[in-house]
């Protein structure tokens, strides 16, 4: 067989393989649009394999040894600090998780808080990466390594800004003691977001920035488009419970009654506005540099 032959047939099965990857991340990424939003085993399940899908596309990005030291950085600051809340309330705010009560346990928190934490934290760095036209691959200059890990926060917050109030004051998968004036969240809990993901952003940050092993930059759209692709749909995973139009209502553990219909809505407005939004920045300044290139 000829040496082009066999450079072709090669060039053919990559090809192949490459479709079926995006297939399979096609087929996920309806499965957490249409099962996402209600906390049950399967959504347990979706969250796994997003868990599983950042450390694979962070491995592919930064290499196996930096994706291991950004899960340890991650799974630290925010065991700890949501040890911390349900102890004392601070940074977030009174609450206990529902959620996962069957599943083992670091301190008082269940164990898929922090597969959570990684998933979404991930892909939101990522985003706001691509925002920053790949500043997650110039963190040797000082601007970068300090204003990516304030965006990503923001990128993140905006995912628990849209999920938190239906999937605590509806679903009930954790409760908040006091309430709150988001639909039975306090303002508080996303102060605390804030903070804890920009701590995590920021160690990891100045880690990366003294690394010289990241392996080469392949196939840099198609991570990126991909990880765009991943945030966006978790949002968008809201669109469902409106579409289906929930009707009664729900009261959070302060007493306060809210229409269902309400929360449903706000949360797609919210989405809109912010995830969506942001997802469509990221694709567009995507588009752009890669035309450049």
């Amino acid at each position: 067989m000829a040496i082009s032959e066999t450079s072709e047939i090669k060039s053919v099965l990559s090809r192949r393989r490459e479709a079926l990857v995006w297939v399979l991340i096609a087929a996920y990424l309806a499965a957490v649009i249409r099962f996402a939003w209600e906390p049950s085993r399967l959504a347990q399940i979706l969250a796994a394999i997003g868990f599983a899908g950042a450390v694979a596309h962070s491995s592919l990005t930064y290499g196996r040894k930096n994706t291991l030291a950004l899960l340890i950085i991650c799974l630290t600051v925010t065991f700890a600090m949501e040890n911390i809340g349900a102890m004392t309330g601070f940074p977030f705010g009174h609450y206990h998780f529902e959620v996962g009560a069957e599943l083992p346990h670091v301190g008082a928190i269940t164990i898929i808080v922090g597969g959570v934490w990684f998933g979404a934290g991930y892909f939101a760095w990522v985003v706001a990466g691509t925002l920053l036209g790949g500043g997650d691959r110039n963190l040797n200059r000082r601007f970068k390594v300090i204003s990516l890990p304030i965006v990503a926060a923001f990128v993140m917050t905006q995912w628990d800004f849209v999920m938190d109030a239906p999937e605590s004051t509806i679903s009930k998968a954790w409760i908040w003691h006091d309430g709150g004036g988001d639909f039975g969240v306090p303002l508080t809990n996303y102060l605390g977001w804030l903070l804890t993901s920009w701590m995590f952003y920021q160690v990891f940050a100045l880690y990366l920035a003294r690394r010289t092993d990241m392996p080469p930059t392949r196939r840099v759209y198609e991570l990126r488009l991909a990880a765009i692709l991943f945030y966006a749909c978790s949002g968008l995973t809201h669109l469902t419970p409106w579409f289906m139009g929930q009707n009664g209502e729900a009261v959070d553990a302060a007493g306060h009654v809210w229409r269902i219909q309400d929360l449903r809505e706000a949360a797609v407005a919210g989405m809109l506005f912010t995830m969506f939004f942001t997802s469509i920045l990221a694709a567009l300044r995507l588009a752009d540099d890669d035309c450049r290139t």
